[in-house]
């Protein structure tokens, strides 16, 4: 197994997802693009391709860079709904950052003839609660 391939297996994204302090206090926008998601379709094994787009505010945290990209790089070899690997995706930087504002999109490669994409946007979500 080559270094990358042990790197991925063995993530853990309780004790490898690595956060570091936001040195500002002012609001500003991160943006992340992640074009080579991939994962298992839980039904038939085929694989489903992704491009994941991340965008959040920082409240007191921020994702280290190579810590999401292993994290992303994870799935690929498990067997996930396009639903629940958004919700997934959004359920863990949610609860490590605690951001001001966080979106998730899951916009995966057609296959089939369906193109799904799953976007959860807290600011959208904030909306529908209070009304």
């Amino acid at each position: 197994m080559k270094y990358g391939e042990k790197e991925i297996k063995e993530f853990n994204v309780e004790k490898d997802l690595e956060i570091w302090k936001s040195e500002y206090k002012r609001d500003y926008l991160i943006k992340m693009t992640l074009p080579e998601f991939s994962c298992l379709c839980p039904r038939s094994g085929y694989p489903d391709y992704a491009t994941i787009y991340l965008e959040y505010s920082p409240n007191e945290w921020v994702v280290e860079l190579k810590a999401i990209k292993l994290y992303i790089n994870s799935f690929r070899d498990r067997y996930i709904s396009h639903e629940n690997s958004a919700n997934e995706i959004y359920e863990v930087l949610e609860k490590k950052l605690r951001p001001r504002f966080l979106k998730v999109v899951a916009d995966y490669n057609p296959r089939g003839n369906v193109h799904t994409i799953i976007e959860i946007d807290s600011s959208k979500i904030l909306q529908i609660n209070q009304s």
